[in-house]
């Protein structure tokens, strides 16, 4: 394994922040959008394109967070081997 590459590409901090934005903050807010769209005059093809971009962001997070979480999960075990 590369001695220059850490165990936990992502750190504390920025991982916990993502997770909440990934988990709760982006799902929220395009609960939101999309509900209130309509009422702000937005067409439903804009309404829709945004609801899915913002999902498609939390998406994006929940897998650089998970791939995170494996990669630290896999370090762990290879530290104790050794």
């Amino acid at each position: 394994m590369n001695e220059n590459l850490p165990s936990w590409p992502i750190p504390s901090r920025v991982y916990d922040v993502l997770k909440w934005a990934g988990l709760i903050a982006l799902p929220a807010l395009a609960t939101l959008f999309g509900t209130c769209a309509g009422a702000w005059g937005a067409d439903a093809a804009t309404a829709q394109a945004v609801v899915t971009t913002i999902n498609a962001v939390g998406t994006f997070i929940g897998v650089a967070i998970g791939a995170s979480q494996l990669k630290a999960g896999k370090g762990g075990s290879d530290a104790d081997e050794g």
